[in-house]
């Protein structure tokens, strides 16, 4: 391993992860200043509900398709952003199984599960870059920052795919390459889009304690909801 594989691998990953941490330990705490409002309406859903089971229910949301509308009549939408964050999961999980644990990826069955999740992410990162291009509706609303986050994104799970075995025919370059756009990455992601994953529990617990005291929230079967008569 030459030494600038080394540094690579660990002192720009460690210098990266202790910057953002730095970065989203000050956002919590700044975030933590702002008290939430009080409650000004009174529970008024007929579906048995409290505070508890709106956060519990608010927080599982990501992992229930069928309980927004925007997700459960757009299945493959649904499908890709879950292939997509196995995929995020899978190059993370590899940055620090590479420098720290690599036997782990002496195994052939675990490279092609790792390898077939970010080659996976990857398809789909370029399938949404190009949607993000070609599609008049969600070009409208996209800035700089999407197609950068996208981009960036997507070379990172090809960089990734050909890092995974830990070992290359051609050399070092697919694992340099990989731990240069992750410790990029590491030090890019707090001040972009992509650090929306640090306040969704945030605000999912906020709209679920509120929704859950007012009776509305989990959403109860709608067929036997029972409307008061006219």
């Amino acid at each position: 391993m030459s030494e600038f594989l080394h540094f690579s691998e660990h002192g720009l990953q460690e210098i990266a992860l202790g910057f953002m941490a730095i970065v989203y330990i000050s956002r919590v705490y700044w975030y933590l200043h702002f008290k939430a409002g009080r409650e000004r309406q009174a529970p008024s859903g007929s579906f048995p509900s409290t505070p508890t089971k709106g956060i519990l229910y608010s927080w599982a949301n990501i992992a229930l398709p069928w309980a927004m509308e925007s997700t459960r009549t757009r299945i493959p939408l649904y499908l890709q952003f879950v292939v997509f964050h196995l995929g995020v999961t899978a190059a993370i999980v590899a940055s620090f199984l590479i420098p720290y644990a690599p036997q782990v990826f002496e195994s052939e069955v675990v490279q092609v599960i790792f390898r077939g999740a970010v080659g996976g992410a990857f398809l789909v990162g370029v399938y949404r870059l190009g949607r993000r291009i070609f599609d008049r509706y969600i070009r409208a609303i996209s800035s700089p920052d999407d197609y950068f986050s996208v981009i960036l994104l997507t070379v990172w799970f090809a960089f990734a795919f050909l890092a995974i075995p830990n070992r290359s025919e051609s050399g070092e370059w697919p694992l340099i390459a990989f731990f240069l756009v992750t410790g990029f990455f590491l030090i890019y992601v707090p001040f972009s889009k992509i650090s929306h994953y640090l306040y969704y529990p945030f605000t999912r617990y906020y709209f679920g304690k509120s929704m859950g005291r007012r009776g509305v929230y989990p959403i109860g079967n709608v067929s036997s909801t029972k409307y008061p008569s006219k």
